[in-house]
Formats: C-alpha cells, structure tokens, sequence
C-alpha cells in the first residue's frame, strides 16, 4: 500500500534499531482517512472469507479494527490486558509478551462474545515476532472459533514473527513489509 509506506517514510521515527515509531498517524495521534484506506485493502483481501468478527487487542489495534468492522459489516471486540472490576470473569484467557514494552500481559476476551460459530479476523498495528497474533489465536481457538487469517499494518518482516505464523498455515495479509532498517533508511520488500 504506497500511501501507508510514504507515511512511513516521511514520518516513522526508529526508538531503537528495531522500534518503530508511527505514532503521527497510526497508534496515538490517527489519520481516519488512512485507517479508512487500510480497511478498504482488508476488506479486499479477505471478502471472500466470510468473517464474522474482528478481533484485536488494546490498544493500538483498536481503532483499526473499528474501521476494519465497519467495513465488513461485523463487530470487532479486543483482548483487554488488563484486569478490572467490570471484566466479565467468565472469559477466554492467553498470555502475551510485548517486544515493545518487554512486559507480559494476560489478555481476555469475555466468552460471550465470540463463538464456535464465528469466523474471526485478527487485526493489529504491527507483526515482529508473533506474539500478539498467537495470544489471539490461542483465544480463538479456546471458544472454537475459525481464524480466517491476519490483517497487519505494518510487518517488520527481519523478525521472526510472520514465518512463524506461515508455518502455521495461517493466511497473513501485511500492508507494509519492511524489509530492512540499515543506518535509518527503511527498505520494504514489495
């Protein structure tokens, strides 16, 4: 997706040699007609999939899954991290690391909204080593739901994470796949 590399290139900052930071644009401050546009590639990628639900988890891929629901037509519901009083208790639970913020999270998703009867959607910001995507997957599979596949924004393609879930035959649609970070120039592989 050319818009969404030329707002990488133009405003994604590097952190640290492998964090990317697209916060102008993509998970603080968001540009609605790109996160329209993203959706629209989504919805293309997946029509014939017939999904159900959209499934993220907080917090950056919440807002792209609210375009992506709404472009297909269903509900999305994201994988809260953290506990609360109003937490349905009976829920569908994984563990996840997060690379960015090297803390691990027990994620959950209340058992009432999804089901063995939908097909799911997985959507998120980034893709680097997987683990986000496979505390989804887990979920999914606990309430014996069908993952139709993955819909990432941006896929750091030199981490382990996308072969990962290609070797687990899970179907992965990656918008923007970089390829490289050599001295802060970022090359994408398509």
């Amino acid at each position: 997706m050319e818009e969404l590399k030329e707002r990488i290139l133009k405003e994604g900052k590097f952190i640290k040699p492998d964090i990317l930071k697209v916060d102008s644009f993509l998970n603080h401050m968001v540009d609605a007609k790109l996160l329209r546009n993203i959706a629209m590639e989504f919805k293309k990628a997946f029509s014939s999939e017939n999904i159900t639900k959209i499934v993220t988890i907080e917090s950056s891929g919440i807002s792209i899954a609210a375009f992506c629901a709404y472009e297909f037509g269903v509900p999305f519901v994201f994988a809260k991290k953290y506990n609360a009083t109003n937490l349905d208790p009976d829920c569908f639970c994984a563990e996840v690391f997060s690379f960015t913020k090297q803390t691990t999270s027990n994620i959950r998703i209340s058992k009432k909204y999804i089901t063995k009867d939908d097909n799911v959607l997985i959507i998120d910001d980034f893709l680097a080593n997987g683990k986000a995507i496979l505390g989804l997957y887990d979920i999914i599979r606990q309430a014996g739901a069908k993952l139709a596949g993955c819909g990432i924004v941006i896929e750091k393609s030199f981490q382990p994470g996308r072969k990962i879930l290609d070797d687990m035959g899970i179907k992965v649609v990656s918008l923007a796949r970089i390829s490289s970070i050599e001295g802060g120039k970022i090359s994408f592989l398509d």
